[in-house]
């Protein structure tokens, strides 16, 4: 019993402050643009994967255009992006097809809109961008295993439990994922690219 209410208080309280976050956001043509190639990317880049031995898998660095959003243009159309991008993939993705109408709120809308948080404390600073990613890889993670506890606990191996199974499922993918996708935001030129594009997050 105590799995779905934690499952509930995550995501109702995530969505909230997501929300809450995106005040303020005006879609005009550019932002409406860039979010619509952002999606795009993502789709593509989450659709050519590696599969693991322990059934997950390991995307082509489909993390990174709405982590880069975030950090050169604005968290706030990050946010919203990876709503839409959200709902795209229960229809363009096949191993983003739920089993349970639930599962959208609590995996599919929170998956993709969590790595606009990579953009929550600046990118003046080393330290900012990195404490960023590891706060949307780690938002991920935690909606992504509530999501497995809850609709795939039947998938569990034999003495593992519902969340034995989902953590160490998830952690197979996130970590390795998470480590490259680190260090390719690291290295990237951050400044560069928001003068490029003309972004200022607010």
């Amino acid at each position: 019993m105590i799995s779905p209410i934690i499952t509930a208080v995550f995501t109702m309280g995530y969505l909230l402050i997501t929300m809450w976050l995106c005040r303020g956001l005006r879609l005009n043509a550019k932002a409406l643009a860039l979010g619509g190639v952002t999606c795009a990317i993502t789709l593509v880049l989450a659709s050519i994967y590696i599969p693991l031995p322990t059934g997950a898998a390991i995307t082509a660095g489909s993390w990174i255009p709405l982590m880069l959003l975030a950090l050169t243009y604005d968290r706030r159309l990050a946010f919203v992006t990876g709503w839409v991008t959200g709902v795209l993939a229960l229809f363009l993705l096949p191993l983003w097809a739920p089993v349970h109408w639930a599962q959208i709120f609590v995996e599919h809308l929170v998956a993709f809109s969590c790595l606009g948080y990579a953009g929550i404390f600046g990118k003046d600073k080393k330290w900012q961008v990195l404490a960023g990613v590891l706060l949307a890889i780690l938002l991920r993670f935690i909606g992504q295993v509530l999501s497995g506890v809850i609709f795939f606990s039947d998938n569990a191996w034999d003495g593992w439990g519902a969340w034995g199974y989902s953590i160490t499922y998830h952690l197979s993918s996130k970590i390795p994922e998470g480590i490259v996708t680190t260090l390719i935001i690291l290295a990237l030129p951050l400044n560069t690219i928001q003068k490029a594009i003309g972004g200022k997050n607010p």
